[in-house]
């Protein structure tokens, strides 16, 4: 049926007679049309409106917020009932900030894993019989010709018994401490403990530590004891680690321990009893170790690192005021020396540096380490005798290198060094490769021949060049000093973080090479 026919048969009644019929009924039924189509129209959004409040009562969708610090937008998830009252909106703000929460700990942890990329290191849990017990029996460490038990210097970390002085400065007290140089490697595990970018999955460091205390281990049978009993604790830790998955990824190229001792003490040469050391470094398993060592060689695997001093720092602040105070010192004397003789020891110059101290008068400042009664074990003492100088003579020893090389840097004292493996091809990491920056060097066979003064060779150096040394050598301080293992410096690297970033460098060098 047709619409129209629907609007007549809707518009049948009955009609006004008079003789406008027709008109009339027109009328009545248009005025009835739209009644109806008016009554449908809103019958109809009637009807929308209960269906949408019906389907939105039942969703659940996000609402958008912008956040103040950025430009992106945030959502948070709602109901119906979520937008209706006031509570609701502090939800909201709640979850917007619990969402700030936590996009600021992503973004801390997304920073740390790039500051730690390529700087992961996993330490090596040995048996304690490498390490701890070795500390635990330091009774067994100690000689009869030892002023000290070597048992009171493992207090603090390894940094020794506190210096308190009567006439010290406030700087003394907190920050200097009776440290035995064979201690390092102690000092050093603490260290490495408190490093930022430890990681206790191996398969992601760039580098193992091995805490194995070789001095300190060897140093209980280096008299009396013969080459098997030297040899031993070396030849059980390379079988432990040759067993250990982390070692077959590298067969052991990086793998690095630290040593107080020099590392000539570790390649002896025969099984000869009457020979010194052990063979430990010649070791297959070992010789592919990196061994950091207070004195190196010319071996290719051994690096040298400073060794420890008396001052031991918390904070930047105390490193900064110790710099300035170095600057300030009044220095009355152009040279000094702090050693004995070594008469018995073949082309030894030491006698020839004592006696021109000597003939310098008020130049030259001795303190004789032979003398009976000698304060050379008192750190005050030295200090003193270092920060009173221009210039501090670190002639070889028992070995090339010397502990007052770093003890007189301490001190503002510019170092005289009479053979280039005392520093110069020494301690590469730490110390200028342009050695007159910082030193001066007087040949030791110009020396002997009398060609050459000590006086007249210091007495040479200009005012100008002298300041600039200095500045330099004070400048050099942070470098080789070991911070307090039980603080952290914020802002200065000293001679454990080079250790770290130079021998990270060194295992990168031979990943890349074993890749290509």
């Amino acid at each position: 049926m047709k619409f129209h026919v629907l609007i007549r048969e809707f518009c049948v009644g009955k009609p006004i007679k008079s003789k406008w019929r027709n008109q009339s009924g027109r009328k009545y039924c248009t005025n009835q049309f739209w009644f109806v189509l008016f009554f449908s129209i809103v019958l109809f959004f009637l009807l929308l409106c209960l269906h949408h409040l019906f389907f939105f009562g039942r969703m659940e969708g996000f609402v958008y917020f912008s956040s103040s610090d950025s430009s992106k937008y945030r959502s948070i998830y709602f109901t119906r009932n979520s937008i209706d009252t006031k509570t609701s909106l502090d939800d909201s703000k709640k979850k917007i900030s619990s969402s700030d929460g936590h996009e600021n700990t992503s973004r801390k942890l997304e920073k740390n894993k790039d500051f730690c990329s390529g700087r992961y290191i996993y330490i090596h849990d040995l048996p304690k019989r490498f390490n701890e017990d070795v500390l635990k029996n330091c009774q067994l460490l100690t000689r009869a010709t030892d002023k000290s038990s070597m048992c009171t210097y493992i207090e603090n970390s390894g940094l020794g018994p506190q210096i308190e002085s009567s006439d010290a400065l406030d700087l003394w007290k907190n920050s200097w401490f009776s440290t035995n140089q064979f201690l390092l490697e102690f000092i050093f595990h603490n260290r490495m403990k408190k490093y930022k970018c430890l990681t206790n999955d191996s398969s992601i460091a760039s580098a193992i530590f091995v805490p194995y205390y070789a001095g300190l281990d060897l140093r209980r049978y280096l008299w009396g004891f013969n080459t098997s009993m030297r040899d031993s604790s070396g030849l059980d830790l390379v079988k432990w680690l040759a067993g250990k998955p982390e070692w077959k990824s590298m067969w052991g190229k990086d793998h690095f321990l630290i040593s107080g001792r020099i590392a000539r003490d570790f390649r002896r040469q025969s099984n000869r009893k009457s020979d010194w050391g052990s063979k430990f470094r010649f070791l297959p398993g070992s010789e592919n170790m990196s061994m950091l060592t207070i004195e190196s060689g010319s071996w290719k695997n051994d690096f040298a690192v400073p060794y420890p001093t008396y001052f031991h720092p918390s904070t930047d602040n105390e490193v900064f005021q110790w710099q300035e105070l170095m600057r300030r010192q009044n220095r009355p004397y152009l040279f000094s020396f702090a050693g004995a003789p070594r008469s018995r020891q073949k082309g030894s110059i030491r006698s020839e540096i004592i006696g021109q101290c000597q003939a310098s008068k008020k130049l030259c400042n001795l303190l004789d380490c032979d003398s009976v009664g000698h304060k050379c074990d008192d750190p005050v003492n030295l200090m003193k005798l270092f920060q009173s100088s221009i210039f501090c003579l670190q002639p070889p020893g028992d070995s090339l290198t010397r502990r007052s090389t770093f003890d007189s840097i301490l001190a503002g004292c510019i170092p005289v060094f009479f053979h280039p493996g005392s520093a110069y091809s020494q301690y590469v990491w730490h110390l200028p490769k342009n050695y007159t920056k910082y030193s001066v060097f007087i040949s030791p066979k110009n020396l002997r021949l009398g060609k050459v003064s000590i006086n007249q060779t210091l007495l040479g150096v200009s005012k100008d060049e002298e300041l600039a040394m200095r500045e330099e050598v004070i400048r050099l301080i942070p470098r080789i000093i070991y911070a307090n293992p039980r603080s952290r410096l914020e802002s200065i690297e000293d001679a454990f973080d080079l250790a770290i970033k130079g021998i990270l460098k060194r295992i990168e060098t031979f990943r890349k090479l074993i890749i290509s």
